[in-house]
């Protein structure tokens, strides 16, 4: 019997296998957003066993744990490395239709050739070869990266970090470019103001501008923009439920964040709303101004469980998808950057399938010619970063604008060992071509089918995001005090 991940996994057909193994398989990997922490690749680091590279911060994972009756020490507790492990080996075949049952043999064929179903009863196989080989210097972290092919990868930063971790990445031997992306969600976050003016006298700290008014704080933000880009940053990212219903004036603007940084009174949500909303068009015209990205992370309904909030925290798998209304406040937004010109590129994701079509018709009204795909309908993301929901994303955005100009994959993960979910993305793209080219839907053309797979796994986001194409050693020049 052969293996379950074999050459032709997820390809039902033939001009599916052709494509994958003539034109995807071979494509470099730009994982443009992803939470992988930047200190870690810059020191290489090494990892110490399996539980540890695999299931440290998966949220993916615990939340299939919990749901298959697995206690919380084995999942975020003091339970040992080889317990913890166990008990996910045990929850695994559990998992059949999930596409963690994918994802885990994914990993353990890429990167350790393990070809096992994994199980309670492989797991102690599994352990130990999975250690002894984590145990090699080519299973550091760039080694990982590069066993990969990965070419480039975005983090996600907050202005106010030093990015000293991406500057000793740039200057080391490092074989991939590793860049900053800016995520100011903390600005806007106005109800708690005890850690919002904490935040603002760390932002007046490292970008040596006072933070005591609204127009130092609007000078701060952009220091913090103009260094990141000077440090190879060429994307935002925002993480919100939806796009604020109203964007303050300047006038308004200036009077909430006085009220927020006297903390003289409460903040609405009102105002709180406005004043997001204008912090976004803010960060919406620097982004322009530089010639980036911004990313909209639409949709999610996070810290659902308040118990667990309080003895957990943040990112611990529970959070859902939310049901927001999308479409008024996302126009608001992107007509208000587009008055005057000035709306950047911009990737939208929508974590809510029943809103795939708001954002695909969306995305076309604001293409303005001067760059192929200029609004962006972002891959599957987090729960929806699987076959079924990838295939409806893909859908979507075929029927209602241009598939072929599509960014792709990226991780949006914390985890080294996720780099097969874009190899997983490869095939269900290119299965689902080859299904339509052998239905007589679209030409069974290897040249014209073998392009816009080319396009939509590498070439699309290489020629969107323009990175700096320095050597990697000089992009980390920048000074944090000071602008380029």
């Amino acid at each position: 019997m052969r293996d379950f991940i074999h050459d032709d996994f997820l390809l039902s057909n033939d001009t599916a296998r052709e494509l994958f193994h003539g034109v995807a398989a071979r494509q470099p990997i730009i994982d443009y957003h992803c939470h992988l922490p930047p200190d870690a690749i810059a020191r290489n680091h090494a990892f110490s066993d399996l539980s540890e590279i695999w299931l440290a911060g998966d949220h993916y994972k615990w939340r299939a744990m919990r749901a298959n009756g697995i206690a919380e020490r084995f999942c975020t507790g003091d339970a040992a490395p080889v317990e913890k492990f166990a008990a996910w080996a045990a929850t695994v075949p559990m998992t059949l239709r999930n596409p963690l049952y994918h994802w885990t043999h994914l990993e353990l064929k890429r990167y350790f050739g393990i070809a096992d179903l994994l199980n309670s009863n492989t797991a102690p196989s599994v352990w130990e070869s999975a250690n002894e080989q984590l145990r090699r210097p080519d299973m550091r972290v760039w080694g990982l990266l590069e066993k990969m092919r990965v070419e480039v990868v975005c983090t996600t930063d907050d202005p106010t970090d030093s990015l000293d971790a991406h500057r000793t990445i740039a200057a080391s031997d490092c074989p991939t470019r590793v860049f900053p992306a800016f995520r100011p969600d903390r600005a806007t976050q106005l109800s708690d103001l005890v850690a919002w003016n904490d935040w603002c006298d760390r932002l007046a700290e490292v970008s040596g501008h006072s933070t005591d008014d609204y127009a130092g704080f609007l000078m701060a933000l952009q220091q913090r923009h103009d260094f990141f880009h000077s440090m190879g940053g060429r994307l935002s990212d925002h993480g919100i439920d939806s796009c604020p219903s109203r964007i303050a004036s300047p006038d308004e603007a200036q009077a909430t964040f006085h009220r927020a940084r006297t903390r003289r009174e409460p903040i609405t949500p009102s105002d709180a709303q406005a004043f997001a909303g204008a912090i976004l068009v803010f960060t919406g015209h620097l982004d322009h101004d530089r010639g980036w990205t911004k990313q909209l992370h639409l949709g999610a309904l996070r810290n659902t469980n308040s118990r667990m909030l309080g003895q957990l925290g943040r990112d611990t798998g529970f959070d859902s998808i939310g049901d927001q209304p999308q479409a008024e406040s996302l126009r608001l937004l992107l007509d208000t950057l587009d008055q005057d010109g000035r709306l950047p590129q911009v990737i939208l994701y929508n974590l809510n399938p029943a809103d795939n079509y708001v954002i695909g018709t969306m995305i076309g009204n604001f293409q303005d010619g001067t760059r192929a795909g200029k609004i962006q309908f972002g891959s599957g993301w987090w729960f929806l970063d699987q076959k079924e929901a990838m295939e409806w994303q893909m859908n979507a955005l075929s029927n209602l604008g241009l598939l072929s100009r599509f960014v792709g994959m990226l991780t949006d993960s914390r985890s080294f060992l996720s780099y097969p979910r874009h190899e997983y993305f490869r095939r269900v793209l290119c299965n689902l071509l080859g299904a339509d080219a052998e239905a007589g839907l679209i030409p069974n053309d290897p040249a014209l089918l073998g392009d816009y797979v080319e396009r939509i796994c590498h070439r699309n986001a290489s020629e969107f995001f323009r990175f700096p194409v320095a050597e990697k050693k000089e992009s980390g020049s920048g000074d944090p005090g000071s602008c380029p």
